[in-house]
């Protein structure tokens, strides 16, 4: 039950629509109607500039991070948590974000959510997965292209440095899979050569996207 518990706690953290919010409070509208219509970081700027998207990557991430911890806290026996719950926190967490039972399950793509949830798992391997992030953005400029290479970096390096439990690296890799699946949209622009670049004014088309073509918000 206590596992049970913690894995609901996750969702319902994860849940909880910080960006929606802080647009709400600041503009009086739904983020979800503007731009890459995601609650994510990234659309958040686009309504309130850099302090926004810090406020919202700071409380997503740091929701992904407690959601984890909670979890190892709550399961743990003379000391040790329950891996298999943990790792259901973090899929529950990012979860969550993806699908918020508060908006009706349109959410954002759970990527400063997972961040915080890789960095509560295993923090020397999410150090070195930023680090891929950081340098494909800087190579090629493609923000999406380095949020899906190092999210599915992630696992792998967790398993080959921190050899943890099998239940963590599967929670890692059922993370990974869905926040790369959220990125579908900016897959198809990738290979077909029409994502934006970091620093390039979109063009109308990319500026006013579909519901199901959104941009690589978190």
């Amino acid at each position: 039950m206590t596992g049970a518990l913690a894995t609901l706690i996750a969702y319902l953290l994860g849940s909880i629509p910080f960006g929606y919010l802080i647009v709400r409070w600041r503009r009086g509208i739904d983020v979800r109607e503007t731009g890459s219509r995601s609650i994510g970081a990234t659309n958040v700027m686009r309504n309130l500039g850099a302090p926004g998207f810090f406020a919202t990557f700071v409380l997503d991430f740091g929701k992904g991070a407690v959601a984890v911890l909670l979890a190892s806290k709550l399961t743990a026996t003379k000391g040790h948590d329950d891996p298999r719950w943990v790792a259901a926190a973090a899929v529950a967490a990012v979860l969550g974000h993806i699908a918020p039972v508060w908006l009706r399950f349109r959410g954002g793509k759970g990527v400063a959510t997972g961040v915080g949830v890789f960095m509560a798992l295993a923090p020397v391997p999410m150090g070195l997965a930023l680090a891929i992030f950081a340098a494909l953005v800087a190579l090629w400029r493609y923000v999406s292209l380095g949020s899906i290479v190092a999210t599915a970096a992630f696992p792998l390096l967790l398993y080959f440095l921190d050899h943890p439990p099998l239940p963590i690296v599967l929670g890692a890799t059922g993370v990974a899979a869905l926040i790369i699946a959220q990125h579908h949209a900016n897959i198809r622009r990738l290979l077909d050569g029409k994502e934006s670049k970091l620093g390039r004014k979109p063009s109308a088309v990319s500026r006013q996207p579909s519901a199901g073509e959104h941009q690589a918000d978190g």
